[in-house]
């Protein structure tokens, strides 16, 4: 980490900063939670990123231990990042600050969302007490994405991967799945509009929508300056 500045400073949350408070350093990240990604991959995760910042983010994140990067077996034979099991413990950290910014007033939430940033705010707004007595499989098939997600026994499990043998099969884009959960869409209307495919049982899938439920918006006050 040689060049980045630093804040100096025997506190560990200050260190923490150090290691991960570089713009993009977080979300390189939370793009490797669900698993390890290519260069490609994680540039498609993050638009906004140039290819030299995140070359040199993951530079950083790899000095730091947080991430490593390996070669995969052959066939594919490709290099991927992912997250060491250092690294790893940082989802429960992102999982909550998720759940505590997205009570912010302040949070657009008619903004684009990449599939897996989607897939972990199911994670950090599931709610157990809803999903009571609600035991299924839900297949989300998201533009090039796949994801499974395991509700039982008011217990979430999320992967990337297999979407097959599930109650209920969602074919959609992030963002009209992002609408049906949270910007108050209905099911119905985006099948007939073509924007959702849906194979596989409704109820459970009208269900799924009802387990995620946003935080109540923090009271925020102003003081005015003096």
């Amino acid at each position: 980490m040689v060049g980045k500045r630093s804040y100096d400073d025997g506190c560990a949350v200050a260190h923490g900063l150090d290691l991960l408070g570089e713009r993009w350093a977080l979300l390189v990240v939370r793009e490797l939670l669900l698993g390890p990604k290519r260069f490609t991959d994680l540039r498609s995760g993050l638009p906004g990123v140039s290819a030299d910042v995140l070359t040199q983010r993951l530079r950083e994140l790899q000095e730091s231990g947080v991430v490593q990067r390996r070669r995969l077996a052959p066939p594919a034979g490709s290099w991927v990042y992912e997250l060491t099991d250092w690294g790893a413990e940082l989802e429960p950290i992102l999982i909550q600050l998720g759940r505590w910014s997205s009570r912010s007033p302040a949070l657009r939430r008619d903004a684009a969302i990449g599939a897996d940033s989607l897939m972990l705010s199911l994670r950090a707004l599931f709610a157990p007490r809803a999903a009571e007595g609600f035991n299924a499989t839900i297949a989300l098939r998201l533009d090039d994405s796949n994801y499974r997600v395991r509700i039982a026994d008011g217990h979430l499990e999320l992967s990337r991967g297999d979407t097959d043998h599930a109650d209920a099969i969602l074919t959609t884009s992030p963002d009209t799945l992002t609408a049906l959960l949270w910007n108050h869409r209905d099911l119905t209307d985006a099948v007939r509009a073509d924007d959702l495919t849906l194979d596989g049982d409704t109820d459970t899938a009208r269900r799924f929508f009802d387990l995620f439920p946003l935080p109540e918006p923090a009271t925020v006050t102003h003081q005015a300056a003096r």
